[in-house]
Formats: structure tokens, sequence, C-alpha cells
């Protein structure tokens, strides 16, 4: 019994949660809704606004929080920060933009929660929610469709999404791409994204 004991005792205090670890604080997360008026996120200003109030409401506080969007003078990947990025569960997304924009990023179905910690439904689910607005290019540059700098919300315009769950219609490399996957069609409106699957949604990385 004192044996048991002293084992018992042992393990407590080795464990990474008795020697005061703690899980990786959220720095990543895809919103769990559009702000409400499709592609016109306000520019850039009111997409980092809404991931800031949405990061907020979740208990996350603290950090400046950044849209992964691109515009005409502004590239995604030079907006985000350094890294390194975890999502709600306090799973690893990626050391750095170098190996976010490679083919060994953590983000899939899995992992590329939302900021309540809930998995964005994808390809074969109903609805399919994955096309994720990113207006970038397969490294994070900037590409032509950002529905006007996401100041444009109806019937005109396109963006350039990705597949938060790494799932398209076929093998391709586009299909399985986070962050630059197609153009949407029928202009800027949540009505039209959800025509190729998606809701509106984008990416928010804590730039700090």
């Amino acid at each position: 019994m004192i044996r048991r004991l002293a084992l018992v005792l042992t393990a407590l205090f080795l464990s990474p949660l008795a020697a005061g670890a703690q899980e990786p604080t959220m720095s990543f997360f895809v919103t769990s809704a559009n702000p409400g008026k499709g592609g016109d996120l306000g520019g850039l200003t009111g997409a980092d606004a809404y991931c800031n109030t949405l990061a907020t409401a979740s208990g996350s506080t603290g950090k400046t929080w950044r849209a992964y969007l691109s515009t005409d003078s502004e590239n995604a990947k030079d907006r985000i920060g350094a890294g390194p990025w975890h999502n709600a569960k306090g799973k690893k997304i990626a050391d750095d933009v170098a190996s976010l924009h490679s083919d060994g990023n953590n983000i899939t179905k899995q992992t590329a929660l939302n900021e309540k910690g809930e998995i964005i439904p994808g390809r074969g689910d109903n609805p399919n929610r994955h096309d994720i607005l990113t207006g970038s290019k397969v490294d994070g540059s900037a590409a032509p469709e950002t529905c006007g700098n996401w100041t444009m919300g109806g019937a005109e315009g396109a963006a350039m999404v990705g597949h938060s769950d790494r799932t398209g219609l076929d093998d391709s490399a586009a299909a399985k791409s986070w962050n630059s996957s197609h153009s949407t069609r029928g202009g800027c409106s949540i009505e039209a994204f959800k025509t190729t699957g998606g809701d509106g949604l984008f990416y928010c990385f804590a730039a700090d």
C-alpha cells in the first residue's frame, strides 16, 4: 500500500499539470459566422475588428487579432505575425509563416476550428461551409479576387477561397488547399458564397 501511494504521488509530481504546464492559448480560429454582409467586411479594418470581437467573446483576451485576407495593397501572409499558432483546443497549426504555407502545416477539418472549438462542416456535410475567404494565392500573396478589397457584398465581384477541410471535387492540389482553392461565383453575397460551399467565413490569427 505504501509503495502504491508513493508511485501515485511520484506520477502526480512529474505530470505536466502538477508542474504548472498549461495548454497553449488560442491563436488561430475560423470565424463561426460571417459579420452579415457577405464579402463586405468593412475592409481589413472591419475584418480585424470582427476577429477581435469573436476572440473576446470566446474568452481570449490580450492578443491582437488579424484576418487572414489579402487586398490590392496587402498580403495575408504579412498580416498575421510570426507564429506559432494553436487552435482553440491547443493543437498547433504551424510554427511560422513558412511552415503555414507549406504542405507540412496542420490545417485539417479536425484542427481548423472556430473560436468556440467547433469543427467547420466540410464536403459531405449538410450544409458544406468549407469555403473560407482569403483573397490569396497559395503563398499567401494577393489574388485578384477580393470582393473589392472586402467592401463588396452584393451581386458583383468574387473572392478567392480555400478549403478548411482540405477536400474538394478531385484530388488536385487546389482542391486540397486551405487558402487558395477556387474563386466564388455569382457575386459576393452570402447567397452567392453558399452556391460553392461556403458561408463567408474567414481565418483569424493572433499577430502577437
